[in-house]
């Protein structure tokens, strides 16, 4: 146990002179106050003079409840309060070696005196670790850092439910989404968890902190697109691309179009005006050919994306990860495979391709090798084959635009599909997703299959959230279920009967010409009932056991009425040989 001042070295300041005091160096300079200071002067690991300085607090050390010697700032200029604060410091330690308290917890005192910035560098690396994506680091990241300068939480133990409460019922106030409030308190929940495994806290102070109502205050609702809209979609956006240099000129405020830029504008584009739009822009473009072919394969791209996304349930990040080496387009069953760094879950899958759609990206790739055997002709490559020139592996299957949403947007209005319907439902690059899932349950898959097509941890995700119950056939389902007559007049009904036949042909049905002698009545009645699994009122074995005078009686000699066993009529489920054995019989009128 000791206490002391730590002794530093620092480059000599600028103008202080070097002298000889009672045999010791020193140097002596003005500070920035003007005033004149004085201190020891020693040799740095560089042979330049360094001065000594003394730390203005005071350290202690000491020996742990483990036994290790340990080393900590008092943060105190007083001696005597230095002393205590080694004092407080010994008896934890006596308390870790006796017993009383566990040397978790001894650390979790140590842990509350740091600032909390120390310890949100820590999560970060922890989450560095478990190699997160860029944008799941960046919305962590942010979110603490609002929560932390909102809450003014300096150390752990201004982490508490009272103030993360009193946050979010402002952020309400404000109009923040449920939602988006949700995710600041899941954030806040993670640290602290974090901090509860890494030995930091005893407890998480979050828990209690309820969970917003997301379902009565979704402000984005999301629709699936109908087949119709998707054709739209798909024809727009493979030729949009090259239709935006070919759209017509139309004058502004309804005045003459002259050679002067501000009188006219660009009409904007429309499904009708698309091929007429084409092929003035192959026209006007006609002395550049390479940008012609450029845009042409940009709308077979974009075509492709969308229809990928549409087919496969991909996210777009997902999709932008593709590669060919991950596409298995070949054989019965293609498949793409989606690595665990790239899918949101963060395990891995394998996402079913259609043969028709696999054909297409085959094609798509073979362009791409053809382009890039061209491109090595051009620069004089000996190897202008596209055999010779295969793709890499780490080639992207496709170059998924960052604002993919602003340009779905243009092809939506283009396509004369309104992005936001009579319900407030929107579309985006997501909802192709929810597109998928419509799709699946609109097609008869189903939902356990559809839920491993989505990827989804429950069932109730792909069904209540992702599925659009507005596109699904549900008169169709209806017309499904079988008629149910209502009877409006009993004697005529068993009128028609009678003089259709089927009277007689319901008799038949129900009551076999079947012969039994010495009935066993518990055994032939279980036994009936599981063979043909009849209720009471028409199951002729059960009530012949219970009614034995209204069954077929045939003359006897002896006095016993015997029942001559004969086959059971076609249509009715054989017997068991055990109930042949009880039936070949007589039994005694009661």
């Amino acid at each position: 146990m000791a206490l002391y001042k730590k002794m530093t070295t620092r480059a000599l300041p600028a103008g202080a002179e070097q002298s000889t005091k009672n045999g010791e160096r020193i140097a002596r300079w003005k500070s920035s106050n003007g005033r004149t200071r004085t201190a020891k002067l020693t040799t740095g690991n560089d042979g330049q003079p360094r001065i000594v300085t003394e730390s203005a607090t005071y350290y202690a050390k000491y020996r742990d409840g483990e036994g290790i010697i340990r080393e900590v700032a008092t943060g105190c200029r007083d001696e005597q309060a230095a002393r205590a604060v080694l004092a407080a410091l010994e008896k934890r330690a006596e308390n870790v070696r006796s017993g009383i308290t566990t040397a978790a917890t001894d650390a979790i005192i140590d842990h509350q005196a740091l600032p909390l910035s120390v310890h949100l560098e820590a999560y970060k690396d922890h989450q560095n670790v478990k190699q997160l994506n860029a944008t799941r680091l960046s919305n962590t990241r942010s979110r603490l850092r609002r929560l932390t300068t909102d809450c003014r939480w300096e150390r752990l133990s201004d982490l508490t439910a009272v103030s993360l409460e009193r946050w979010l019922l402002e952020r309400t106030r404000e109009g923040m989404s449920a939602g988006t409030r949700n995710e600041y308190r899941q954030e806040a929940i993670g640290f602290a968890n974090w901090c509860l495994r890494s030995q930091r806290m005893l407890a998480n102070p979050f828990l209690t902190v309820a969970r917003a109502d997301a379902k009565s205050d979704c402000r984005k609702k999301r629709r699936a697109m109908t087949e119709a809209e998707l054709i739209k979609l798909l024809e727009v956006a493979r030729w949009r691309p090259l239709a935006e240099y070919g759209r017509r000129t139309v004058a502004k405020d309804k005045g003459e179009v002259t050679s002067k830029r501000g009188t006219w504008n660009y009409a904007p584009l429309t499904l009708d005006d698309l091929p007429a739009a084409v092929e003035t822009a192959r026209r006007r473009l006609s002395n550049r050919p390479e940008f012609i072919n450029e845009l042409d394969r940009l709308g077979q791209e974009r075509a492709l994306i969308y229809k990928t996304l549409v087919l496969t349930g991909l996210r777009k990040g997902e999709l932008a990860s593709l590669t060919v080496a991950q596409l298995h387009l070949d054989g019965l069953n293609p498949t793409a495979e989606l690595y665990a760094a790239d899918e949101k879950n963060r395990q891995g899958s394998l996402i079913a391709i259609r043969s028709d759609l696999a054909g297409e990206l085959r094609q798509w790739l073979d362009s791409k090798a053809d382009r890039v055997a061209s491109d090595s002709g051009r620069h004089g490559n000996v190897l202008p084959l596209r055999q010779q020139t295969k793709l890499a592996g780490e080639t992207p299957l496709f170059v998924v635009p960052d604002g993919l949403v602003k340009i779905l947007d243009r092809d939506l209005q283009t396509a004369g599909i309104a992005k936001r319907d009579e319900r407030g439902r929107t579309l985006d690059v997501h909802a192709l997703r929810h597109s998928f899932a419509t799709l699946l349950s609109r097609g008869g898959v189903a939902p356990r299959t559809a839920q491993a097509a989505m990827r989804h941890s429950s069932l109730d995700l792909t069904m209540n959230v992702y599925t659009d119950p507005k596109l699904l056939d549900i008169h169709r389902a209806v017309d499904s279920l079988p008629a149910l007559p209502l009877s409006s007049d009993p004697l005529k009904d068993c009128t028609d009967a009678k003089a259709t036949g089927t009277n007689d042909q319901r008799k038949s049905l129900v009551a076999p010409t079947v012969a039994l002698t010495r009935v066993k009545m518990g055994h032939s009645e279980s036994i009936a009932d599981k063979q043909a699994g009849e209720s009471s009122y028409n199951n002729p074995l059960r009530e012949m056991a219970r009614n034995p005078e209204k069954s077929p009686k045939n003359a006897s000699s002896n006095g016993k009425t015997e029942v001559a066993f004969q086959e059971p009529a076609k249509g009715i489920e054989p017997l068991t040989p055990a109930l042949r054995m009880n039936l070949k019989g007589s039994f005694k009128d009661s």
